[in-house]
């Protein structure tokens, strides 16, 4: 494993574009749920999809009941290791930016400039209708008095978290900069994501198709191993950890 490590090392210091990829698993040893893994977060509640959210009233309540029961794990959370390594190293010029697959914004928390969320952040409520946003901490609080839907102070129209729901597009500016990011990088880091939720799947091997170094740091295996030139299958915390020591003995 060792070796591994220093294999990234070396990567991280002869590269000249490094692109990181962030899914789940870099936020489980913050506390964050993973979703997906058994006992996670959809094995316990059905999701509420996008269409549904808009025609149904109780669609919407079913939402924001979940939204608020979880909302707990993402505003006790704090950056973890590997969050504040790649923040780091983004601050040293080793790292061009995040690209991730995460809510938490613990990536900005950690003190990364450079993020690109594809899929959002729990931490703000966004109106549907006027598109004003507002700290997500307030609405779920008056939700959880109420135990009623908290409607846009603005304009009256639907709030739902800022993030992307089940059935809903993908910021196109969002996904258009992760694909130029893909490309251009000579080293792709893809570090605690299954590798399996398109489109966001795809950028690991858009960068292996333009030429990049494909690392993936994950605790299982993903079906992009096959194509990686470096598979990493342990802790993150720890492979980080390690990997930033051995930057620092240069």
């Amino acid at each position: 494993m060792s070796a591994d490590f220093e294999t990234m090392a070396r990567w991280l210091k002869d590269s000249a574009s490094v692109v990181a990829f962030t899914g789940a698993g870099i936020s489980t040893e913050s506390g964050i749920p993973d979703f997906r893994s058994p006992g996670g977060v959809w094995a316990k509640s059905q999701p509420v999809y996008f269409d549904e959210f808009l025609r149904s009233s109780e669609a919407r309540h079913e939402y924001w009941r979940q939204k608020a029961e979880l909302h707990c794990d993402f505003a006790d959370a704090v950056p973890n290791v590997a969050h504040k390594a790649l923040a780091r190293w983004e601050s040293i010029g080793s790292l061009q930016g995040v690209v991730t697959q995460n809510i938490d914004s613990l990536h900005q928390l950690a003190g990364s400039s450079n993020v690109l969320e594809l899929h959002g952040t729990a931490r703000e409520v966004s109106c549907l209708d006027c598109e004003e946003r507002y700290e997500a901490d307030s609405m779920v609080e008056q939700f959880n008095t109420a135990r009623q839907v908290p409607d846009c102070p603005n304009c009256g129209g639907l709030l739902k978290h800022a993030t992307i729901s089940f059935g809903q597009q993908l910021s196109p500016d969002v996904l258009d900069q992760s694909v130029r990011w893909a490309r251009n990088a000579d080293l792709f880091l893809a570090i605690g994501s299954s590798l399996v939720v398109e489109p966001a799947a795809s950028l690991p091997k858009i960068a292996k198709q333009s030429g990049a170094r494909l690392a993936i740091i994950n605790r299982d295996a993903t079906p992009l191993d096959p194509i990686a030139d470096l598979v990493v299958n342990s802790s993150i915390g720890e492979t980080m950890t390690c990997v930033e020591q051995l930057l620092a003995e240069g």
